[in-house]
This record gives C-alpha cells, sequence and structure tokens, in this order.
C-alpha cells in the first residue's frame, strides 16, 4: 500500500463522507496506527471510535510528517482554506485523493505541483462496505498507485474507474447522492402505508426492511433491475396495479431524472 504507520494515510475531515469511509476501513482491519486524522471539529460518536482503534487525532496537518496518501474530505467552499495548509504534507510522491464534490483536479494541482491526484465520488454506505466510489485518475497516477487506491476503496465497497473528469459530476447526481434518494423511497413507502391504515411502528417496519431486502436480492442475485421487478409482477395482480401508477408517463421515472440532474447541475455550480 502507499501509505504507512511512517507515512500515514492523513485523513483531512471526518464528517459523515469521511467518517464513513474511516469507519469501513478499521471494520476491513486497516491498521489504525498508519491513519492520522486532521479534523478540528470532530464529532462525539467519531472521537469515540478514534479512541477506541488508537487512531491519532489531530486538529490541523502536522507540519513534521510527510503523507504516502492524503485524502481531501472537506466541503469544497473549505478547499481555499484547507489546501495552503497541507503543502507540508504532500511530498512530490504523496497521492491525494479528494472526494469533494465539485473541486476539480487541477485545484489541488495548482497548490501541490504535479504531484498524482485521484479524484474520487463515494457514497455513505461505505460505513457499512457497501459503497460504490467512482474516480478518476490524472496521469501522474502511477499502475501501483492505481492498484493501491483500488484495494483502499474496496475495503468500503466496489469502485469504478473513469475515463474523463467530467463524468464525476454525473457520478455524483446518480451513486454520490443516491443513498438519499433511496432513504426517501422507504419514507415515502412507510407514509403510504400509515396512510392505508397501518400502526406507524409496522409500517416503518415494513418499509425499511423490504427495501433494504429488495437491495440485496439486486447485490447477491446480479440480475437487473427490470429483469427482478418482471420477477414479483403478475400480470393483472397487485404489483401490476401499483406499477401501473409508478410507471406512467407522469410516475417516476420523470420525477427521479429531474432529480438526478438537480444534482448534476448543483455539482458543476460548486466547481465554477
Amino acid at each position: 500500500m502507499s501509505f504507512s504507520k511512517d507515512r500515514p494515510l492523513l485523513l483531512v475531515g471526518a464528517g459523515k463522507m469521511g467518517g464513513a469511509m474511516l469507519s469501513g476501513w478499521l471494520a476491513e482491519g486497516v491498521d489504525p496506527a498508519a491513519i492520522v486524522v486532521a479534523d478540528p471539529n470532530l464529532s462525539t460518536e467519531m472521537g469515540a471510535l478514534l479512541a477506541k482503534h488508537g487512531v491519532r487525532h489531530l486538529t490541523a496537518a502536522p507540519p513534521d510528517l510527510t503523507a504516502g496518501i492524503v485524502l481531501v474530505a472537506v466541503k469544497p467552499q473549505m478547499m481555499d482554506q484547507v489546501l495552503p495548509q497541507l503543502k507540508t504534507v504532500v511530498g512530490a510522491d504523496t497521492l491525494v485523493l479528494s472526494i469533494a464534490a465539485g473541486t476539480p483536479v487541477s485545484k489541488f494541482q495548482q497548490h501541490f505541483g504535479k504531484v498524482p491526484v485521484c479524484r474520487c465520488m463515494p457514497n455513505t454506505p461505505a460505513m457499512v462496505q457497501r459503497g460504490i466510489t467512482a474516480v478518476f485518475p490524472t496521469q501522474e497516477v502511477t499502475d501501483t498507485q492505481r492498484a493501491d487506491v483500488t484495494k483502499l476503496l474496496s475495503s468500503v465497497g466496489k469502485v469504478v474507474w473513469l475515463d474523463t473528469e467530467d463524468q464525476i459530476d454525473l457520478v455524483t447526481g446518480v451513486s454520490g447522492s443516491g443513498p438519499a434518494y433511496v432513504f426517501f423511497l422507504a419514507e415515502a413507502l412507510c407514509e403510504a402505508g400509515k396512510a392505508a391504515g397501518l400502526p406507524d411502528e409496522i409500517a416503518q417496519e415494513l418499509a425499511v426492511a423490504t427495501v433494504s431486502g429488495a437491495g440485496e436480492l439486486m447485490h447477491q442475485t446480479g440480475d437487473h433491475p427490470s429483469q427482478l421487478r418482471r420477477n414479483v409482477t403478475s400480470p393483472n395482480g397487485t404489483t401490476a396495479a401499483a406499477l401501473d401508477v409508478l410507471m406512467h408517463a407522469e410516475g417516476l421515472q420523470p420525477v427521479m431524472t429531474d432529480a438526478v440532474a438537480a444534482a448534476i447541475r448543483r455539482a458543476k455550480e460548486l466547481a465554477e
């Protein structure tokens, strides 16, 4: 791997996404001694996790450290404040990873020079090792580093490599923001159950188990979602009646298409 105890992985920002990835790494058995977290506003829960595993925590990047990997996991609006503070820890062969939406690789190379940079778009299921991360590498990223990135990110889920940087914004709209869409689907299904007359707790239990179970079925079978949908839809049955509503010309698909497009537009705005 491209990091070790002497040249650690420096995680800059352990908020929701950075924290989710860190949780996944620790659960997968990554050496805690090879990780340093720099975050001035650590949550109580994340502080407890670091203490439990013995991960070193600092409020800012230490000037006496050269990192093997720097993973920048702060909000795009904080980049101009954070990146100058990282110049001392980024060596010529330090691999810089970013999970910030809307921040191009050129932003990092403006501060650090022509170091290897990978722009990544993960999602929060990384916390339970079921995420997916899309990665765009600069030409400075070596085959060895690419393999190391795959190994590191695979510890929290699947990894896909992109051909062009502009695909990152498209990924953001689908999988980066996508878990929230699925959570809202579970919310909506729960509310529909309650509206039909089910007690609140039962409606919630049914909705959550159905959405998570259907997701696991897709994961384990590897079948296309459309095939799985057809598998559970009997002609003129109850599921078909519901799908007539959801698959109407003004049903779920155009709403989802608009939602993804809105997320992509916002990702592009963040880069401006």
